[in-house]
């Protein structure tokens, strides 16, 4: 008797089911590959409704938008123009969105004097003011550790201390956000590229490409990344309408977001806003190609340490003691 596939073929040397095999998408493949379908539809803009409805926060547009490193500029200004349009209508404000790039022969690192940190945490609503971060749910960038003096426990740090109460003695303060790795695990885990690290050395996110999917939380050593389970919460007033593309532009919901080192200010010539509310002046920032910039000044004379230096991941934020 001849041997038989599975579907009740004679088997001939390698059997066939009949059916194409399954194909890996994301939400952007999905519908790119049934364009052409419904494009032979009488009633396309018919056919297509119902994957409007799919994320209320998701248009059509942005299913249909391209991976950033494909932009044309053509491209981006239309995709702006239409970020500031649901801006308008969900915050009523008139946002100005630009997309910023990087500046040529710039790399910029980061310095904290742990010795002079209060824990006073005004870097931390500093920093949610700037990148237009939600306030209920609260979203923050920044994790402001409360330690025992001659500890490097992380695990046995307090998060949730009074900041009224500060600084509190036999204890120090370790303010923890993104680390911007040269080796940055969270980029290598996305699925659909949707992070990356820019030539500056800042590792961003474009909030228009994540899918959520939040493998590089768990990918990230520091704890340093964000899901926005919620539409962000952010009082009229308070929204900075000056915005950056890969920075601090009001997010979509179910995205992952993180700091970016303040990039819409850093690449326009002005420090991170968390240096510049620092009352103790424990925040040093700036361009480690320039040998005469201040950071460069404390990686030379001061003994500075990186953060789970066993993980590889080889941060451009460094801690420091005054001598």
């Amino acid at each position: 008797m001849s041997e038989l596939c599975r579907n009740g073929q004679k088997k001939t040397g390698s059997c066939s089911s009949g059916k194409k095999p399954r194909q890996a998408f994301n939400r952007r493949s999905f519908l790119k590959a049934g364009v052409g379908t419904i494009a032979s539809c009488a009633a396309v803009g018919w056919a297509l409704s119902p994957l409007r409805k799919m994320n209320n926060d998701l248009s059509l547009d942005e299913f249909l938008q391209n991976h950033y490193s494909r932009l044309t500029p053509e491209m981006m200004d239309k995709i702006l123009v239409r970020i500031q349009k649901e801006i308008k209508r969900d915050y009523g404000v008139e946002a100005n969105i630009r997309d910023i790039k990087p500046l040529n022969n710039v790399e910029y690192a980061y310095a904290l004097n742990i010795g002079r940190c209060i824990g006073c945490r005004r870097c931390v609503y500093a920093c949610m003011k700037e990148n237009n971060n939600s306030r209920d749910p609260a979203i923050q960038y920044i994790r402001v550790l409360q330690m025992d003096n001659g500890s490097l426990d992380l695990e046995k740090s307090e998060h949730y201390y009074n900041p009224e109460s500060v600084p509190q003695q036999g204890k120090y303060y370790m303010p923890v956000q993104c680390q911007q790795c040269k080796k940055p695990p969270c980029t290598k885990v996305c699925p659909i590229k949707a992070t990356w690290k820019e030539p500056d050395g800042i590792v961003v996110v474009d909030y228009n490409w994540c899918i959520g999917c939040r493998y590089c939380m768990a990918a990230c050593p520091y704890w340093a990344r964000r899901f926005n389970f919620s539409k962000p919460a952010i009082p009229k007033d308070e929204i900075i309408s000056e915005m950056a593309y890969l920075g601090n532009r009001i997010r979509p919901r179910g995205v992952v977001e993180k700091c970016t080192f303040c990039l819409r200010r850093t690449r326009q010539g002005q420090y991170p806003v968390c240096m510049e509310v620092c009352p103790t002046g424990s925040r040093i920032f700036g361009n480690i190609t320039d040998q005469e910039s201040p950071i460069n000044y404390i990686l030379r004379e001061h003994r500075v340490y990186v953060l789970k230096e066993e993980a590889g991941t080889v941060p451009r934020f460094y801690y420091f003691f005054d001598k």
